[in-house]
């Protein structure tokens, strides 16, 4: 126990909280069919449940989003406008949604691309087996705006946690997990209660900039999918850890590994 950190003694380095999450999502651009797009109009405009996200939680600048149907639609919007976040969802008119990705992953490959789609056996072998480097994430999609905010901020920590952990000590909560389905619900709910309790401990700030410090501050959470990738992020950021949460069976080495998790 002596290794833990006393949670009271963490406290961030005073700066300027415009030095904290510099690089920010703004612009989306969501990939669908016509069918899905459908879909997410008629629970709600996608970019109005997101705001109202955003609104309940005190978070600023809300990213906003633009639909298009096929490959060849969101080259051409990708060729006009500036995006940091595309989103392809499956049922584009029969075709391979993985494919598409990798496509336009290749004609822009600085801009980070999320694949949402049904969970299933036929995904989870996919992913499994097939070369995904074209792809940042994959996540089971069920139609929750939750998950889409949890996605928007896992990338913006992810983008960031280099300069705020060096900037501000800034800390950090690493899951490990590589199941899709199991990864899309733990990030919901995880980034739910720190958002939830980052809000919290900003209404104890005594001024504005004490506020905003604290909000923009809150630990980041990163994702690692296999073993390899988790001790890569653990030795990188190892004097930031706040905590751990890593399922005990994960790939390690290109295999499961039954024990990874206590290693």
């Amino acid at each position: 126990m002596g290794n833990i950190p006393d949670l009271k003694k963490l406290a961030l380095r005073d700066t300027a909280f415009a030095d904290l999450m510099n690089q920010r999502i703004y612009n989306i651009l969501i990939v669908a069919s016509r069918y899905d797009s459908f879909i997410l109009e008629d629970d709600g405009r996608v970019d109005e449940q997101i705001f109202n996200e955003y609104n309940s939680l005190s978070l600023s600048s809300p990213p906003r989003f633009t639909q298009v149907s096929t490959k060849e639609e969101a080259l051409e919007m990708l060729g006009r406008r500036n995006f940091e976040l595309i989103i392809c969802m499956p049922n584009m008119d029969h075709r391979d949604i993985f494919a598409v990705a990798s496509d336009i992953k290749s004609a822009y490959p600085a801009i980070p691309i999320v694949v949402l789609s049904p969970f299933s056996k036929e995904v989870s072998r996919r992913v499994a087996t097939a070369d995904m480097s074209a792809i940042d994430y994959v996540f089971s999609w069920l139609g929750n705006t939750e998950l889409l905010l949890a996605i928007i901020k896992l990338l913006e920590d992810k983008m960031n946690a280099p300069a705020d952990t060096e900037t501000a000590g800034v800390q950090i909560i690493l899951l490990v997990e590589d199941s899709v389905r199991f990864y899309s619900s733990t990030l919901t709910h995880l980034y739910k209660f720190v958002l939830e309790q980052s809000l919290e401990f900003s209404k104890e700030a005594l001024n504005e900039h004490q506020r905003h410090l604290r909000m923009r501050g809150r630990p980041k959470i990163l994702l690692a999918r296999n073993y390899e990738e988790a001790v890569a992020t653990f030795e990188r950021y190892k004097e930031h850890i706040l905590g751990i949460v890593s399922d005990m069976s994960i790939n390690n080495g290109g295999e499961k590994d039954p024990y990874a998790g206590l290693k």
